[in-house]
């Protein structure tokens, strides 16, 4: 099974691709160098696979590469970066 996650600016999302198919997606909402993640969401068939912490991982070392910053509004988003604190750097805390 191979994966890729691309971003989809024009839907404000990263998809992750599962041997070709769309298996799943993480929304944001853009602020400037900000993004917003409100939800994510894996297919039904796509589940219980590691689908959704591959899509996360990979999105979170997209925003690292591009310099941004995230507020973690997605349950599945901030229970990861709990999990993994080296992302912890990439959350935005207003002051």
């Amino acid at each position: 099974m191979s994966f890729l996650v691309e971003e989809n600016p024009a839907k404000h999302r990263f998809e992750i691709l599962v041997d070709d198919a769309l298996a799943g997606f993480t929304a944001y909402l853009p602020r400037g160098e900000v993004r917003i993640f409100t939800h994510t969401e894996v297919r039904p068939e796509f589940q219980d696979m590691g689908v959704g912490a591959a899509l996360v991982r990979a999105t979170l070392d997209q925003v690292r590469e591009q310099g941004g910053r995230l507020v973690p509004q997605c349950p599945f988003m901030r229970a990861y970066i709990e999990r993994h604190p080296e992302y912890a750097d990439l959350v935005f805390e207003p002051a």
